[in-house]
């Protein structure tokens, strides 16, 4: 099966280059050609040479035969000793690459712009606030030197730019938004810059176009955190006008993917430790002259097989606030794209902070208080359908974003679990309530659940499991298991914090709920298809594996029997066994299997073949009364176990709620909608004198997500633990 282009392209027959450039005629009419008029796309020009940029990258022909019928047009050719010399060059490389010899590959040596505001012809990046080529911005904050009230003089309205010594001030708005703009000469290791890239561009030339193609293929649209045109028009000049770590986790990313392209496959492949060990040190050095491209940069290093890191992260999110992104940029004064540029980064970067948090158990840098970013719009992304690529095993371009999109949502209530039951400030108000049981953590757990049932009612058909598209990659996979990841954690606490003075029937429920929603996850992780395995995961989708494990072993230790324990003893063995049948077709999959035999691999052997009953009942109060004695008083305890529960589990589980559905929970892989009337067992069973202790809360305590949650009306009403 042919999965990359037939044959292989020298740089110039894809990018255009000076000579090309310089060579052009009079600049045509400024109407997009028939490709970019059919998408809808901006058809963007080089020196205002043809063909334009997307036409260059799909390998289509750039025409314009559309009503006005234009003149026909070939892009202007290389001089014959150019185009023999650099035919030369490539073929050369090729067999210097398939002799494995260690001859340096030949790689353009043009130079980089000096300042897109000189460039000629139309350019995307001629008014670009964070991605200039020469100066790099920061943010003057409130308590800064710069008073603000000065800035919002009608003085300053005036002008775009105004110099401060070597620097310059820009206001992006009418009021006091305003970014220092400095030169990025003389910072740390700018001189080394160019061999940087040099160094990256020949590790894996000459395949640098197809990596990139693939790259765009298969894990931009997933992931869309970088500008494929702006991209595309950078590299067509020359590969010296990025930030070095961005080459290059581009690079390392597609290379997963190598064996996608038929051509590349037979081919020896780059060194990728070699380019991981050039991009971090790259990522040390621009961390000093920050722009979009360095977050761009380090997101997708996050997203390497191996390459999750919360000290990353932290830095992320502090230059993140550098550039401004933690604001609403929706009406500054800055190209159109780089506003959608911006909130998308943003919103990628909220995105790892906040599964950052999860998997390395570490407090979140990002609060509500300090975040105003807008929810993204289908304006914010440039690409569409027209844009897709059709080659066999490519990602579909509107799913993507779709996917996108609702990572997000699901990633804002995966903050509010954080905030309100993985905190500092949480753990000792659990504390402080541990005389109530588990019923105050409910009471939590509850408006929180709610949100939870209704994004996933609301999820597009499109992100459905089943619904893949004939030899295309779906990623929906990462988003489905971050779904049960984020129930698994707030059920996680809820198991934790059962004890003696809960009612017996009331344990159940909750345990018996949660094994509900530990069998719906195992039966996802089965289910999974090629289709999901082979494409783009989340970087923290290895952690989501190994939680479901986790997961096990917690209702393994808390259980009240022999017979319980056995079966959950069972459970994980079945879940290891699963993880390794379909790791074979992922090998991230290892990576998820070796930190579940590390995490419960030794602490399992410690759980006794007889449950401690008085130790998983106890463990909570005897906590409490370790740290804080006299937060627990012997009276409130015994009346909590006087307190009568009318109803038996058994009667509990008699009348679901008659607005579930089986489409409330997610449904594994080809599970039939009978198999998730199951999942009603703790939410849905009317409990009966207990529905006063899980009632509607008031509003003030009901918690605020970042961008607020659509309002679930009735379904609030109807929803009973």
């Amino acid at each position: 099966m042919n999965l990359s282009p037939p044959q292989q392209f020298a740089p110039h027959e894809f990018f255009a280059t000076q000579n090309e450039s310089s060579n052009a005629g009079k600049a045509r009419s400024r109407r997009p050609c028939d490709s970019c008029r059919r998408r809808k796309s901006r058809c963007e020009l080089v020196d205002g040479s043809t063909p334009c940029v997307l036409c260059r990258f799909h390998r289509q022909a750039c025409t314009f035969r559309e009503d006005p019928q234009p003149r026909k047009r070939k892009a202007a050719s290389l001089n014959g000793e150019d185009s023999s010399s650099d035919r030369r060059s490539l073929n050369q490389g090729k067999c210097r690459n398939r002799g494995r010899e260690t001859e340096t590959p030949t790689i353009r040596q043009d130079p980089p712009v000096d300042d897109y505001a000189n460039l000629r012809g139309p350019s995307l990046l001629k008014k670009t606030l964070g991605l200039q080529n020469h100066r790099h911005s920061r943010l003057i904050g409130p308590t800064s030197e710069y008073e603000q009230t000065l800035l919002e003089l009608s003085y300053y309205q005036q002008k775009e730019e105004i110099p401060v010594g070597l620097s310059a001030l820009r206001k992006v708005n009418s009021l006091d938004t305003a970014f220092i703009l400095s030169p990025d000469e003389g910072t740390r290791n700018h001189e080394e810059e160019i061999s940087d890239l040099d160094a990256i561009e020949t590790a894996v030339a000459p395949h640098g176009q197809a990596l990139i193609y693939l790259y765009f293929r298969i894990v931009h649209p997933s992931f869309p955190v970088l500008h494929k045109k702006v991209f595309l028009e950078k590299y067509q000049r020359t590969h010296r006008e990025f930030s070095p770590p961005l080459l290059a986790a581009v690079y390392i990313l597609a290379l997963n993917w190598w064996s996608y392209s038929s051509d590349l496959a037979l081919l020896p492949k780059p060194n990728v430790p070699r380019l991981e060990k050039l991009a971090f040190k790259t990522m040390s050095d621009i961390i000093h002259r920050p722009k979009l491209s360095t977050i761009q940069a380090g997101l997708l290093l996050l997203q390497r097989p191996e390459g999750d890191s919360w000290a990353l992260t932290t830095q992320l999110v502090g230059l993140g606030q550098d550039l401004g992104l933690h604001l609403d940029c929706t009406n500054w004064r800055i190209p159109s794209w780089e506003r959608g540029l911006r909130k998308r980064l943003a919103w990628a970067l909220f995105m790892q902070d906040k599964w950052g948090s999860l998997v390395h158990g570490r407090p979140s840098h990002i609060t509500s208080t300090d975040w105003i970013v807008k929810p993204l719009e289908e304006a914010d992304f440039p690409e569409n359908a027209a844009d897709e690529d059709n080659e066999d095993g490519s990602t579909e371009v509107e799913k993507g974003r779709t996917l996108f999109c609702e990572m997000i949502k699901l990633t804002e209530l995966l903050a509010l679990v954080l905030s309100n039951f993985y905190t500092l400030q949480a753990e000792n108000d659990f504390e402080n309530h541990s005389h109530e049981g588990v019923r105050w953590i409910l009471e939590k757990a509850k408006p929180i659940q709610l949100s939870l049932r209704q994004w996933h009612s609301d999820l597009h058909p499109a992100l459905k499991m089943e619904n893949i598209a004939m030899r295309k990659l779906s990623s929906t996979g990462y988003l489905h298991l971050g779904y049960y990841a984020v129930e698994i954690t707030l059920h996680r606490q809820i198991v934790r914090s059962l004890s003696s003075t809960d009612d017996p029937s009331l344990r159940s429920i909750c345990r018996q709920a949660a094994q509900t929603r530990l069998t719906s996850a195992m039966e996802f992780v089965q289910g999974l298809r090629p289709e999901h395995l082979q494409s783009f995961w989340y970087s923290a989708s290895k952690y989501c594996f190994a939680l479901i494990g986790t997961f096990i072993s917690l209702l393994w230790v808390t259980a009240l029997g022999k017979e319980e324990a056995d079966t959950y003893k069972a459970k994980l063995d079945e879940y290891r066994w699963i993880l390794r049948l379909s790791s074979k077709s992922a090998d991230f999959l290892e990576r998820a299997i070796s930190m579940l035999a590390i995490s419960t691999g030794v602490l399992v052997k410690a759980i006794p073949e007889k449950p401690n009953s008085d130790f998983i009942l106890n463990r909570n109060i005897n906590k409490a009364n370790t740290q804080s004695p006299a937060l627990v008083r012997s009276e409130t305890i015994s009346q909590i176990h006087s307190a009568v529960y009318e109803q038996s589990e058994s009667e509990a589980h008699e009348e679901p709620s008659p607005d579930y559905t089986s489409g409330d929970s997610p449904a594994p892989s080809g599970a039939t909608s009978g198999d998730w009337n199951a999942d009603n067992m703790w939410y849905n069973g009317e409990i009966g004198s207990v529905d006063g202790v899980y009632s509607e809360p008031s509003s003030a305590t009901l918690p605020t997500p970042y961008v607020q949650v659509q309002d679930l009306g009735n379904v609030t009403n109807e929803y009973n633990f």
